[in-house]
């Protein structure tokens, strides 16, 4: 069994269109609809100024911190309503007992791996785990829409009121990156904000090769203004609507340790060091990492007490298995982004 910090993604299911489920539910959401006011703290998980689990470091990595205000990060956490008992569509955004849980998953675990930039994450009523399965896809649609919105609003006021023309990283995972792709094509996609883009780590989601027109992968690890993605299974192991997706031309992958496209393998030596069941444990040569089909395939990963030992799946692991390579690539994308702003790229 995952630890709890990391559980709740356990099940979290990796294709963006809606399966077939035999029961399909009818529309449930008591809150009201009236826009979120951003101006408030209590909406964002995290925020530069406000103290939050998305300022932590972990231990081994304390004294190799090298923070840069230049650069803004915009984290759209992961589906952290999903308990089967739980009926509604939508989450409320002022639910105090899930939003404790998002800020001490998600945002501790993952976003925290981007904490060297300014940090937000706004808060939003995503969707609940079943939505990615129901039948009726208008009600999923709706819920999502609602999601959506929520984040759209939430980036718009950050523009207005945080940004101040800063470059931005858009970073996500799983339901966070469904509707970062979705942002992206409206805010960045051929839009001026797109010379504002040092790079969207939109992972846990397949990126459609046909979705976006102009915004492409990034093809090394000093590629800016491009998108950075990937799905994680165990080597050998194709997911069942995978055979689907190739025939629509299949997904962009990114390989998170070598930052290339190609499908050369990339040793576990290579992996600099993953953030698992203990936060503040650094776990180096985790697992290796080689692109197959439009997924990740690695091998089983080594730690001790592995919760993925029967699993095939490893969404659960999208950003941890790989905490330190990104942590470290997030700087040298910045470097790099700055200096192409200096010399006028």
């Amino acid at each position: 069994m995952p630890p709890p910090a990391l559980r709740m993604h356990a099940t979290q299911d990796t294709s963006i269109h809606i399966k077939d489920d035999p029961r399909p539910l009818p529309r449930r959401y008591a809150g009201d609809f009236a826009q979120i006011d951003y101006g408030r703290s209590e909406y964002w998980a995290a925020l530069p100024d406000k103290k939050d689990p998305s300022d932590s470091i972990p231990i081994p990595l304390r004294t190799l911190v090298v923070p840069d205000t230049a650069v803004d990060v915009f984290f759209l956490h992961p589906t952290t309503l999903v308990d089967a008992r739980d009926n509604r569509d939508n989450a409320d955004i002022d639910d105090a007992e899930l939003n404790a849980r998002t800020d001490n998953t998600t945002i501790l675990f993952q976003a925290s791996a981007f904490n060297e930039c300014r940090l937000y994450a706004p808060r939003y009523r995503q969707a609940h785990l079943r939505t990615y399965f129901m039948t009726d896809t208008a009600q999923a649609r709706a819920a999502f829409d609602l999601a959506y919105a929520d984040i759209r609003a939430a980036f718009q006021f950050y523009l207005d009121h945080y940004n101040h023309g800063r470059p931005i990283i858009i970073a996500s995972h799983s339901q966070g990156t469904t509707h970062a792709e979705r942002l992206l094509k409206e805010f960045f996609e051929g839009q001026p904000l797109a010379g504002k883009l040092v790079a969207a780590y939109i992972i846990g989601m397949p990126i459609p090769r046909d979705y976006f027109s102009v915004l492409q992968p990034c093809a090394d690890s000093t590629a800016t203004g491009c998108l950075i993605g990937w799905r994680t299974f165990k080597s050998g192991y194709e997911p069942d609507y995978l055979p689907d997706e190739k025939k629509k031309g299949g997904s962009w992958v990114v390989n998170p340790l070598t930052w290339t496209l190609t499908e050369e393998p990339a040793p576990r030596s290579l992996n600099k060091g993953a953030i698992l069941r203990a936060f503040n444990r650094l776990v180096p040569e985790v697992t290796d990492a080689r692109i197959h089909d439009g997924v990740l395939w690695v091998h089983r990963p080594h730690f001790r007490g592995s919760f993925l030992l029967r699993m095939k799946n490893y969404h659960i692991g999208d950003i941890n298995l790989f905490y330190l390579n990104i942590r470290e690539n997030v700087r040298t994308r910045v470097r790099s982004y700055l200096a192409k702003e200096v010399s006028g790229e």
